[in-house]
């Protein structure tokens, strides 16, 4: 009987080896196709100071940092605590090694990260996220927005998935010259927030939402109309237009856009991606284009991974301005959903290549032999030496490798042997 409570903690991720080796090997598609792609890994540390978290975070992201203190500290007094992303370190990081880096900087981080929020499910406290960011000195041309969102597209299609994946992209832009053209400026925030949360509650609460908030049955109208709009470049262009609003932001929001839209289409992407005005981000600091990546055949699963321009990275931290776009991959939630949803090709995949079963300890200096050679060449491989019976070691040995090796007397003799493919 257990005398203490062994479960991992509510929000946290622990797997068995056999699905641990498939989120690794997750993990590792990510982090070379950032990689093939130009972008340089960092990592900046999982502790940082809370005077530099709580500069950026702000609301209920503020309440749900973790500070860390020694139990003979007084807890408030606690001036550390654990990063909730990358781009507040990242924003420390570059203020501190500016001298030292070459911009525009293209960078990845994979690391975990912790936010005090209600545990459920697919929604994790102790979290790996994949970031990519392009920081630029005083300007950023629009080009890297592309980058970014290209460099996203290619990753997700490493995974081999039994689905196909979109990004849904828009522009921050659009919206505000909209909001402006209509005076409806001091609404922005309520509005944006509706829009964020549109896909998520019924069409009526979307409406009603709207009317609450004061807008005419023209304001509102128009509104609901840019919602709707999904799609092609063509068909979203022409929704906007029919929309009757010109501003100048507007205009540069929809320059931008078409902008990210033909790049990837010449780089041959054109099949995975839309322009959809549904997606603003919930987060204020985005300023330009936005986008997120989605799983049409499974739309309860929602957004699997997004990003966007923000105008200045560390506006807090300094006066020089570091525009910079980026995207994240939140990696516990995106292995959890492909694993229900049984999309992950290989996601059974054993991490042992080879498992040696020496009959017994006679056998025991060839089969250390053997493992060696096949380390050598780069195969991952285990022996197994206990009582059990042979069938026993196949068992155990399949639980974990893909193939086995029985090193009798004949194979000590004769310095040969065969390989057993195992099966679960």
């Amino acid at each position: 009987m257990k005398k203490l409570n062994t479960s991992p903690i509510s929000g946290t991720q622990e797997l068995l080896p056999v699905p641990q080796a498939s989120f690794n090997a997750l993990k590792s598609k990510i982090e070379n196709s950032f990689s093939l792609h130009g972008f340089l890994n960092i990592e900046t540390p999982i502790l940082e100071r809370t005077e530099i978290l709580f500069a950026k975070a702000g609301g209920d992201t503020e309440k749900q940092i973790y500070r860390v203190f020694k139990t003979t500290e007084d807890p408030t007094l606690s001036n550390e605590a654990l990063r909730f992303d990358h781009t507040v370190p990242l924003a420390r990081y570059v203020i501190e090694h500016e001298s030292d880096l070459s911009f525009p900087l293209k960078v990845y981080q994979s690391g975990e990260n912790f936010r005090g929020e209600r545990a459920q499910k697919g929604r994790f406290r102790e979290f790996y996220q994949c970031d990519i960011d392009v920081i630029g000195r005083n300007d950023l041309p629009i080009f890297y927005d592309a980058d970014v969102i290209s460099t996203l597209i290619d990753t997700y299609k490493h995974f081999e998935l039994k689905t196909p994946i979109v990004a849904r992209i828009s522009n921050r832009k659009i919206l505000k010259g909209i909001l402006s053209g209509l005076n409806l400026e001091e609404k922005s925030k309520d509005i944006y927030s509706i829009i964020d949360h549109a896909e998520k509650v019924p069409a009526e609460k979307t409406d009603s939402a709207l009317t609450e908030i004061g807008l005419s049955d023209e304001n509102k109208a128009k509104i609901l109309s840019f919602i709707n709009l999904s799609g092609s470049k063509d068909s979203v262009l022409s929704g906007l237009k029919s929309l009757g609003v010109k501003n100048e932001t507007m205009s540069s929001g929809i320059e931008e856009l078409i902008y990210v839209l033909d790049a990837l289409t010449a780089n041959g992407q054109s099949d995975y991606f839309i322009a959809d005005m549904k997606i603003v981000r919930g987060l204020d600091y985005y300023t330009g284009t936005v986008f997120e990546f989605a799983m049409p055949d499974f739309k309860d699963v929602g957004s699997i991974g997004g990003g966007g321009r923000y105008d200045n990275l560390a506006e807090y931290f300094t006066e020089q301005k570091f525009p910079g776009v980026g995207g994240s991959i939140g990696l516990n939630r995106l292995f959890s959903v492909l694993s229900e949803k049984n999309l992950l090709e290989n996601s059974s995949a054993r991490p042992v290549d080879y498992t040696i079963i020496p009959i017994s300890e006679n056998e025991l200096t060839f089969s250390l032999k053997v493992a060696r050679d096949l380390r050598l060449k780069g195969y991952s491989t285990t022996i197994i030496t206990n009582n059990k019976k042979l069938g026993d070691k196949l068992n155990y040995a399949s639980s974990t490798a893909k193939n086995a090796i029985i090193i009798g007397e004949n194979e000590v003799k004769t310095s040969t042997y065969e390989i057993k493919p195992l099966t679960f």
